[in-house]
């Protein structure tokens, strides 16, 4: 049996890895400013190990490891990476594109453990048992811990091996991956059969040039939001509000007092027009779940010409927070004549052959193109209150466009993250107003100050 308790020492004797020993699995997805990006990061982490041995290590793109779309969600990728590099490697170190490596700092600490079972990274820890992890140890949520896929985790190959081993043998159950590092740590303990995560110090997600990060971290992050030049023009998008009669009084009112003025084009669909706010009756009666038939009313009305013809499409829920500012922002990173689908991913039976969906409540952003082929495509509703989002899924599955993740947008609210996750986070979506003052909330964590006073100051400069 394998007990984080055997798991508490680490050997401090152990000769350091040769870098060809290590394999590197940047956690890439295939939009192309997304692939643009894993490039640089390949390119980065091979001059600092030519710097120090002619042997550089191997760096893959997870996106290109197989035509399994669902292979982002790590576990059915474990028996091919046991196959491939089982036999002359002794690590997988997983990345994400925005993860700063020190590869030799790196090299230093993997030095410190055995050859046995490890899995290392950044601990997170819930505050308080969470629906996104299906309130799992809800008597003492602290306990258990998962890591912080930014600042980069590890697996020894052994474990791998065992893993991969245990994955050909038993189906992977899980029909839904909503929070995958605290899923893949959850597979990975397996009821206390296997390895908690030991923690790593020299894992960090500080900022590279702080202090702490220059003198201990082999890993660190940036913190600011990700831009690839001038924020996408306020005209180019048009935001739509799902919304119902019941709800007109209730969260409609707080859009307004929060995001709404940051829009030039918004509407309020409803299964009831009314003047005041104004909505607009879209001609779908309300559903108490699933509204697939009013989002697919607004895919058709965003295309006919009753919408402002702009090149991107928010579509949101009348409990959704988002900071349009920074939407913008992260908008210029992506090219829209293409199929662009981007928001917080979730997977539905993903070892099984299933598909990725945007998840709607942290917001579903679409490029023009994107809905165009959607709707060319034949892709409809099989019933009005079917989920959205998800068969939303299923039709881009069905043309074979990728569903775009970003960890900015978030289906929960603020309460339901790790608080050292969101802490090196400039988030651009929270959801639900269930139990929280959802002002304070946008307040708090989306109101737009550092965009907005730094588009101020180039304004300034430019006159």
């Amino acid at each position: 049996m394998h007990t984080g308790r055997e798991k508490s020492y680490v050997f401090v004797l152990c000769a350091p890895p040769d870098l060809r020993e290590i394999v590197f699995v940047l956690q890439s997805q295939s939009n192309s400013h997304h692939a643009k990006q894993a490039e640089r990061k390949r390119a980065d982490l091979l001059a600092q190990a030519r710097a120090v041995t002619e042997n550089p290590p191997l760096v893959l793109f997870l996106h290109t490891l197989s035509d399994n779309e669902g292979d982002w969600s790590i576990l059915p990728l474990l028996p091919y990476l046991s196959h491939s590099f089982g036999k002359n490697s002794s690590w997988i170190v997983f990345l994400e594109e925005q993860t700063n490596v020190r590869v030799k700092k790196l090299v230093q600490v993997l030095a410190k453990y055995d050859k046995n079972e490890w899995f290392l990274g950044k601990p997170l820890h819930d505050e308080e048992s969470t629906i996104i992890h299906h309130y799992a140890f809800a008597e003492n949520p602290s306990t258990f811990k998962y890591p912080d896929f930014s600042a980069a985790w590890a697996l020894s190959v052994p474990l791998v091996a065992r893993l991969a081993s245990k994955v050909r043998d038993e189906p992977l159950k899980s029909d839904f991956t909503i929070d995958l590092k605290h899923e893949v740590a959850l597979y990975i303990w397996d009821e206390g059969n296997g390895p908690t995560l030991t923690a790593v110090p020299e894992l960090c997600s500080e900022e590279e040039d702080s202090p702490q990060a220059l003198e201990r971290c082999a890993t660190t992050l940036s913190r600011e939001l990700p831009a690839c030049g001038d924020p996408v023009k306020k005209e180019d998008l048009f935001v739509a509000v799902k919304t119902c009669k019941k709800f007109h009084s209730e969260r409609v009112p707080v859009i307004k007092k929060t995001w709404e003025k940051d829009a030039l084009f918004l509407e309020y669909y409803s299964d009831h027009a009314d003047p005041s706010i104004p909505t607009t009756d879209i001609g779908v009666p309300n559903t108490e779940r699933g509204h697939c038939g009013k989002t697919f009313a607004i895919l058709q009305r965003f295309l006919s010409g009753s919408a402002p013809k702009t090149r991107w499409l928010v579509v949101v829920d009348d409990d959704t927070l988002i900071s349009l500012p920074r939407l913008r922002a992260l908008l210029s990173c992506y090219d829209p004549s293409e199929p662009v689908c981007l928001g917080e991913r979730y997977g539905y039976g993903l070892s099984q052959g299933g598909y990725s969906y945007i998840t709607g409540g942290g917001g579903m952003v679409f490029s023009r193109e994107a809905v165009a082929r959607l709707l060319d495509s034949g892709c409809r509703c099989y019933s009005n209150d079917a989920p959205d989002d998800m068969v939303l899924g299923m039709c881009l599955n069905a043309l074979g466009l990728p569903v775009t993740h970003s960890p900015l947008f978030h289906q929960a609210r603020p309460e339901d993250y790790a608080r050292d996750f969101l802490a090196h986070q400039v988030p651009i979506s929270f959801h639900k107003h269930w139990n929280i003052d959802p002002v304070a909330v946008f307040n708090k964590w989306l109101k737009d100050d550092l965009v907005t006073r730094r588009s101020e100051r180039e304004d300034k400069t430019e006159l």
